[in-house]
């Protein structure tokens, strides 16, 4: 299903001429050498252009349409007209040796394979070259001389003869073609998965580029490479078959996305790779944003989901974007030389939408003042469960990806989610930020049913539910601990609120009584007004409660921690009220 799709993507690219056809690939080209009709090298001078990277200026190759390049691992297999300096020059940092020798030779032979018995300024200049080049007295050259720190760094390098491009000669070109077209390195035909006809099936899959952590040269989404994955006697990509043309698309169509950053963004170890089937981007762009939601785009975010409810189509910069077009997301993650899915999810964009949207109203819960925005995206959700003074910020492998995935498909979340917020609450003593507090609420309502917390966006005072009421009275002890002792650094929280949190009827026995003191002390400085305050909140309170309860469940000490978090949310509304 997932190679059916991008076959479909590079389809919709190819029709708008955003891809390579086949035989054909972007590169990342670095320098171009400027040939004589003789073959000598003119010039050699970069392509690279400068572009912002943060906030610096950078040097960056340019992307060029080449002949389609070779994978290679640890072999030697030359590119035609676009390849490092090892083949094109016979050179490396070292100068050269037996290995680079080999390297040029390879890009001599092929080139001199297709383009000798041609009759065309261009390929006779190659040829020349070739045939007149020797590796040994290359830095002999002032050209190579000049450049070679530059050159040996690893970019491409292409061939031009003043403005003109080899690969963009149609002579050149048209020879090209009609060598990927008849160009045969096998005869084993099968059924492809992915097309569903019998076609030459591919031996060895493209590499994959732009996920982060895999390897820089492309690794593989479709690979065999021990006898413990193969089956049937079928060797290397042949045990999932797939047929050169729709090899070519799928990985064509990857590779782009992927180079797109509007159409990727990156969630943990993970990168998430999102399109429509009918290859309109606006549906890339709007899911784009709905994911990473910020202040600038809320209205138009709210505007998409009264939409939703309505059931209507929706504008996005004036087009009409269907809700019933079908949606595709794909995570991956690096794995040594392949890449692992994480995930591939297929919905249509109004439920993928609505799911989101379900998401962001579990989510929903009253904010201090001084936050501005209104959604929390899923970066930030799983930031909320990582050690804030910790140098690695990054969630817990896979964790990224079972809570994108549920939801998208509206399915519960992930227990990790849960039990790392709780975690992370319990070893600051008693943190409990809003957005924790949002994913507790969201956990609760999605994989516990608690239909109540459905309308708990703040506190709900008419709730009789135990764990709830403790963590509010856990909030109003503190409360008054800190009026009485103006100025305190170390609440009852710093101490006691895990142990309060896990073990009620153990600890809060122990709270009461300092709260006596405490209460004595706020009459004395403060008069009794104070004191009949807070003694009424309290009395409403313990009217609630039966009795301490020995333990509170995992689920309930999420209650009690959302009943602190409302609670003490409470009493800075009224502060900030006056």
């Amino acid at each position: 299903m997932i190679l059916q799709a991008l076959v479909k993507e590079y389809e919709n690219l190819a029709e708008n001429n955003l891809v390579p056809k086949r035989g054909w690939c972007q590169a990342k080209v670095s320098y171009a050498i400027d040939l004589n009709p003789n073959g000598k090298i003119k010039e050699i001078y970069p392509l690279k252009t400068e572009q912002t990277s943060g906030k610096k200026k950078v040097f960056l190759p340019v992307a060029k349409s080449v002949p389609e390049m070779v994978t290679r691992s640890s072999g030697v297999a030359a590119n035609f007209l676009c390849d490092n300096v090892k083949y094109m020059l016979g050179i490396d940092q070292s100068g050269t040796n037996a290995r680079v020798q080999e390297c040029f030779q390879a890009a001599k032979e092929k080139h001199l394979a297709l383009l000798k018995n041609v009759d065309e300024p261009m390929a006779n200049a190659i040829c020349n070259f070739f045939n007149l080049w020797n590796p040994e007295t290359a830095y002999d050259n002032a050209c190579v001389r000049e450049k070679s720190d530059e050159l040996n760094e690893g970019g491409n390098v292409i061939f031009c003869m003043g403005n003109d491009f080899a690969q963009d000669n149609d002579t050149i070109k048209k020879i090209w073609d009609n060598y990927v077209v008849h160009q045969t390195e096998n005869t084993n035909d099968g059924i492809c998965l992915a097309t569903g006809e019998k076609t030459e099936i591919a031996r060895i899959h493209r590499g994959i580029k732009g996920v982060p952590g895999a390897q820089t040269s492309g690794a593989a989404l479709v690979s065999f490479n021990a006898p413990a994955f193969e089956s049937y006697g079928k060797e290397q990509s042949y045990n999932a078959p797939v047929g050169k043309y729709a090899e070519f698309a799928y990985t064509t169509a990857l590779n782009y996305l992927l180079s797109n950053r509007d159409k990727t963004f990156q969630l943990g170890d993970s990168m998430v790779v999102y399109w429509a089937e009918n290859g309109m981007e606006e549906y890339q762009k709007t899911f784009s944003f709905v994911m990473n939601p910020h202040i600038d785009n809320e209205e138009q975010l709210q505007r998409i989901f009264d939409s939703l409810k309505k059931s209507r189509y929706v504008d996005v910069d004036n087009v009409q974007m269907d809700f019933e077009q079908s949606f595709y997301i794909l995570c991956l993650a690096p794995n040594a030389a392949r890449l692992s899915v994480r995930f591939f999810y297929q919905n249509t964009f109004g439920d993928i939408l609505k799911n989101i949207k379900e998401h962001y109203k579990r989510l929903d819960i009253v904010k201090p003042l001084w936050v501005e925005k209104k959604y929390l995206s899923v970066y930030e959700l799983l930031r909320e469960t990582v050690n804030p003074n910790s140098k690695d910020k990054t969630p817990i492998p896979n964790m990224s990806a079972m809570v994108l995935q549920s939801i998208l498909s509206g399915n519960r979340y992930p227990a990790s989610l849960y039990t790392d917020t709780v975690i992370r609450i319990r070893s600051e003593q008693g943190n409990v930020t809003w957005g924790r507090a949002s994913i507790i609420k969201a956990y609760l309502i999605k994989n516990y049913s608690w239909k109540e917390g459905e309308n708990y966006m703040g506190l709900e005072e008419t709730c009789n539910d135990t764990a709830y009421v403790l963590g509010r009275l856990f909030s109003v002890l503190e409360s008054i601990q800190k009026e009485a002792n103006q100025g305190i650094n170390a609440t009852i929280k710093d101490r006691y609120f895990n142990s309060a949190c896990a073990t009620p009827a153990s600890v809060f026995p122990i709270l009461f009584k300092l709260e006596n003191s405490h209460i004595k002390k706020l009459e004395r400085e403060k008069g009794s007004g104070s004191k009949i305050f807070y003694e009424k909140i309290i009395g409403n309170l313990m009217e609630k409660l039966v009795l301490f309860p020995r333990s509170l469940s995992l689920e309930e000490q999420g209650k009690f921690m959302l009943g602190y978090y409302h609670q003490t949310q409470k009493k800075y509304e009224k502060k900030e009220n006056k």
